[in-house]
């Protein structure tokens, strides 16, 4: 499995903003796509900003090439998105998943 990292900042005034717009409209998009395994949606709120961590879990490098295309150290970020916040990476970075939560008790 892979992780997918990405960092954007909003608005402390427009914290709900990007929550929204990802869980609501681009997640059910991911959901569709081949190699899709879920996301994490981590916020940090700052004293000027809010910082989202998104992190999006993949089968594989080649499900990520699917999504992101021929290039996909670099970052998605739909119109609405880029209204919503306030700055955003324009790279992200990939973590080969070495362990995780076992599930099954």
């Amino acid at each position: 499995m892979v992780v997918r990292a990405w960092r954007g900042y909003g608005a402390v005034t427009e914290g709900e903003a990007y929550p929204k717009h990802l869980l609501q409209s681009v997640r059910p998009k991911l959901e569709q796509l081949p190699g899709f395994q879920g996301l994490y949606l981590l916020r940090r709120r700052g004293l000027e900003e809010i910082e989202f961590l998104v992190l999006t879990l993949w089968e594989s490098m080649d499900a990520v090439r699917a999504f992101a295309g021929d290039k996909p150290e670099l970052a998605v970020v739909e119109p609405e998105a880029r209204a919503a916040l306030v700055r955003f990476d324009s790279t992200v970075s990939h973590y080969e998943v070495m362990a995780a939560p076992n599930r099954a008790r």
